[in-house]
């Protein structure tokens, strides 16, 4: 089987999707799919998320040159909308006839629309809309997400399959073993995140012994802003931005950590929430991102992205002694464990793929594999 996936970029300053696709390029390369990886921003050739040795195509050029490149695929598998390569994408699957899937990542979602709304409507009207008629089948990793593309009604089949998630080697945690006890938030400096409430949260509740930690990427300036709000609230020796990491930064930052705290207004799915849990912490985090389940898991919080919402997660959350947190850390790296490891995930996609060449009536080329009409 030939599958082409293809992301605006492959770059950690991306965020999730630069982790989730190339996540997915791995785990379907192991289990025996040719598989070619593409970015617009030309990021295929250097991303540092994947091993130098993987058996992939990387994959460079324009949308036209990497189907010349790479041949034809089986699946054209676009993870994104509005884009120019995203249009030009579904362009080529009427050109070529290609089954075409589309994973839209987020970006329908209403706190996405509203960024740039203008654009968005028009370009909606004019292409997006026609475009994502034209996709064979629209991947959603959340029920929120599902249910959105579900309420436009565009007449394409809709399925639900979560990112999978790297899981950590255990280690031994040094959180709650100094005078200071840390909670971590990590991913893109954006306001989507909803970093400007959890620093009013945490002005108002000013847990005992605790600071925060605020690691990522500033995309669009929007540090300065934040740093600013924590100023005006006296809070610059506890909270502190410190920059993108990667590798063993990142690692150490985890570890380090007694709590993750994710407080974003909306979220396809939340890798960090993931790779949090996968590392042993108990979350944080709001209903706007689709994690809901950790209250039930008892691995962490679900809470309103509001102010409130958030004050009332961190005070239940910084109350709890160091043996407390890490029994539900634990609780949490098993229900990864058990849930989202990347070779299950990888065969919901390939049982998808098939299925739909199925419908098509095709043969699946160079693979093995033989099409399942029952599957997807």
């Amino acid at each position: 089987m030939k599958v082409l996936l293809a992301v605006k970029s492959l770059l950690p300053s991306y965020g999730g999707p630069a982790f989730s696709v190339s996540r997915l390029a791995l785990a379907l390369a192991n289990a025996g799919v040719r598989v070619g990886l593409w970015a617009s921003d030309q990021s295929a050739a250097i991303t540092p998320l994947l091993p130098a040795n993987v058996p992939l195509q990387r994959l460079g050029g324009t949308a036209v040159d990497v189907v010349r490149e790479f041949g034809r695929p089986d699946i054209l598998h676009d993870n994104g909308i509005w884009l120019p390569h995203n249009h030009r994408f579904a362009e080529l699957t009427v050109a070529l006839d290609l089954v075409r899937v589309v994973s839209t990542r987020g970006m329908l979602e209403p706190w996405a629309l509203n960024h740039k709304r203008l654009k968005k409507k028009i370009a909606w009207w004019l292409y997006q809309r026609r475009d994502l008629c034209r996709a064979a089948y629209h991947h959603a990793t959340a029920e929120a997400e599902a249910k959105t593309l579900r309420d436009l009604r565009l007449g394409v089949p809709i399925g639900l399959i979560p990112n999978g998630i790297d899981f950590a080697r255990a280690v031994a945690r040094r959180g709650g073993t100094s005078q200071t006890r840390t909670a971590l938030f990590l991913g893109r400096v954006h306001p989507i995140k909803g970093l400007s409430l959890l620093v009013e949260a945490w002005a108002r509740l000013r847990p005992d012994r605790w600071q925060l930690q605020i690691a990522g990427p500033d995309e669009i300036g929007y540090a300065a802003e934040l740093e600013q709000a924590i100023s005006a609230a006296s809070l610059a020796d506890v909270v502190r931005l410190i920059g993108p990491l990667d590798g063993e930064a990142k690692e150490r930052a985890f570890v380090d950590a007694e709590l993750f705290v994710l407080p974003s207004f909306s979220e396809s799915f939340g890798m960090a929430v993931g790779e949090a849990l996968a590392r042993g912490l108990p979350v944080l985090t709001t209903t706007g991102a689709p994690w809901s389940m950790l209250d039930e898991r008892g691995c962490g919080w679900s809470v309103a992205p509001t102010v409130e919402g958030l004050t009332e997660g961190l005070r239940q959350a910084t109350s709890l002694d160091s043996s407390k947190l890490t029994t539900m850390g634990e609780r949490g790296r098993e229900f990864v464990r058990l849930d989202f490891a990347w070779p299950s995930i990888a065969g919901q996609f390939i049982k998808t793929y098939e299925t739909l060449l199925g419908r098509r009536g095709r043969h699946v080329t160079g693979s093995g594999f033989q099409a399942d009409s029952n599957g997807g």
